[in-house]
């Protein structure tokens, strides 16, 4: 897989039906790796060893209706009330990250109310914190450290 990004991690990998697979920490399994999930996991280390978030108050692509569609987020961040902290839409390095991409993780948001926002393809990164009195974000040099 390409080098992205981010710092080196050392992942699991195992050979399931002439596919490489990668163990996801939070979902306690391992994924077929694709471009998208070496993204993911990528992220999720990134939110637990440097900025200190508490695997427990992670989630890994889970469901949500959004306008009757069902949609899928890629990783949330919870607060400790159990409010979502951080919403991440990942893509995987192919994916230029456009207007597109901005307006499918607010869409999310709609109905998810993180306060703040990460998009990466791994390559790029983009952090920014909602204000929902002014209905925009802000974009921010790195999200916050875990309290």
């Amino acid at each position: 897989m390409q080098q992205l990004n981010f710092p080196i991690y050392n992942f699991r990998f195992k050979n399931s039906e002439n596919k490489v697979a990668i163990f996801d920490q939070i979902r306690k399994k391992f994924i077929i790796l694709t471009p998208e999930e070496w993204v993911r996991q990528h992220v999720v280390q990134f939110l637990i060893v440097e900025k200190k978030y508490p695997k427990s108050l992670i989630n890994v692509e889970k469901n949500l209706k959004i306008n009757g569609l069902i949609k899928r987020y890629d990783v949330v961040v919870y607060k400790n009330d159990g409010s979502i902290l951080i919403l991440v839409e990942c893509k995987s390095t192919s994916i230029k990250i456009s207007q597109t991409v901005f307006d499918q993780i607010a869409r999310y948001n709609l109905t998810l109310n993180a306060e703040y926002l990460m998009v990466s393809n791994g390559l790029n990164h983009y952090y920014s914190k909602m204000d929902f009195e002014n209905e925009r974000y802000d974009f921010l040099k790195e999200l916050p450290d875990y309290i």
